[in-house]
Order: structure tokens, then sequence, then C-alpha cells
């Protein structure tokens, strides 16, 4: 089994960065992985997906050119590099790992993660 646990999350300013880390207690190798938050009131959206290799990466238009996913397969550790956040980026932010396609894209079901970790609380207000 794998489990995952986010952390990084905080208060910020508009136009600050975060860096998100999702650690696993067991190896990521072969597996890929999507970053999603959730606002109080809303569904869950997916942000961000990267491959198994790491290779191919995946954002949403809402945060393209502004966050950035990378792993470290070594660590087990998957990142979220969030700069120039917006009020409208406060939610929790989670992982889970996607054991169905080893290539994920932003089309990705839900259905197709596993493993989700319990979110770390990303908020930015002035």
């Amino acid at each position: 089994q794998v489990q995952f646990v986010e952390s990084g999350g905080g208060l910020v300013e508009p136009g600050g960065s975060l860096r998100l880390s999702c650690t696993a207690s067991g190896s990521l190798d072969g597996y890929g992985i999507g970053w999603f938050r959730q606002a109080p009131g809303k569904e869950r959206e997916a942000v961000s997906c990267i491959s198994g290799s790491g290779g191919d990466t995946y954002y949403a238009d809402s945060v393209k050119g502004r966050f950035t996913i990378s792993r470290d397969n070594a660590k087990n550790t998957v990142y979220l590099q969030m700069n120039s956040l917006k009020p409208e980026d406060t939610a929790v932010y989670s992982c889970a790992a996607n054991l169905m396609s080893a290539r994920p894209t932003m089309t990705a079901p839900l259905y197709e993660y596993s493993y989700w970790g319990q979110g770390t609380q990303v908020t930015v207000s002035s």
C-alpha cells in the first residue's frame, strides 16, 4: 500500500509563492500522480498531473504558467511549486496516484486515482 502526506500549505498574500510536497510511504515508481484542490462549496478539481517518469506534465488552464509540478522518485515525493498566487487558488490541496495510467492527462477521471492524502490548506488573502 501507498499512503500520501501533503505539506507546505499556509497563508500567503496574493502574488506570493508556496511549494507543496506530496510524500508517499511507498515507492511512486511507475505511478502517474495528480494534484487536486477543493474549496468550500466547490467540486474537487484537477490542478496538475505528472507521468510516472516525470517526463510528461499537464496543468489546468487556470494555473498554467504559474504552477509547476515535478517529482523525485528517489524521495517518493511529488512537488507543486505555486507562484503568483491568487485568492481563487485558496483551497485544500491533495495528491493521489493514478493506478490505471502511468501517463495520466488532465481528463483522467477521478476513479482512476487512489491513496488520497489528507490535504494541505492553502489560503491566499491580504
